[in-house]
């Protein structure tokens, strides 16, 4: 069975309003769309929270069957149980004119303290499209997680970030209920992990 396609309907813009404009810009837009059952809604407001395109990267290490991540302090994860830290993976903003490998290069080192060698994509995806523009680009990386340990992160941007070197074994029981990897985007990667690891490192080792 195929996969519907998408269609193009009808959106008429009436309002747009510019609430806060920091890190992140939040707006109010007043608006008409097309209804399924035809014609078009009344007027309706939405506040959205302008974020830009981010890269995230889980870094694999094949030979040691390993994952790199980081923990780190989170405003949005303050509540219990996380407390306010959560096991993340490497990620950052995409800068204007940067490319999505130079940003994978660019972060795995400065929070992780990781070169990284193969990359591939996993796939690309709306956050939370009810609430924020942001889009996150997944990607895996190969690495020798030999060379990760420590603590990273911009003293200007106030990170304070700790590396962690998780078996794939353990990784993956982190995911499941009461775990440590709780967050959206490490959910997505390991479950890509789980299905694909195998084949993954098989290639990657035959690639040594």
């Amino acid at each position: 069975m195929s996969s519907p396609k998408p269609e193009k309907r009808n959106l008429d813009i009436l309002a747009d309003e510019v609430l806060y404009d920091g890190f992140f810009r939040l707006r109010r837009v007043t608006l008409s769309h097309q209804l399924f059952a035809g014609g078009m809604s009344p007027p309706i407001q939405r506040e959205v929270l302008d974020m830009r395109r981010a890269v995230a990267v889980l870094l694999y290490d094949p030979e040691r069957d390993a994952l790199v991540m980081i923990e780190q302090f989170r405003i949005g994860a303050i509540n219990p149980p996380a407390g306010g830290w959560v096991l993340e993976l490497v990620a950052g903003i995409v800068e204007p004119g940067e490319s999505d490998t130079e940003l994978a290069h660019r972060e795995s080192m400065e929070e992780a303290g990781c070169t990284i060698s193969d990359l591939a994509l996993i796939n690309e995806y709306m956050v939370a499209p009810a609430a924020t523009t942001e889009r996150i680009a997944l990607y895996v990386a190969r690495v020798d997680a030999r060379t990760a340990h420590g603590i990273h992160g911009l003293r200007e941007e106030g990170e304070d970030i700790r590396v962690r070197v998780l078996s794939a074994e353990q990784a993956i029981a982190e995911t499941r209920p009461g775990g440590r990897i709780n967050t959206t985007t490490p959910i997505i990667a390991m479950q890509w992990f789980a299905a694909n690891r195998d084949a993954l490192r098989t290639r990657w080792l035959a690639s040594a």
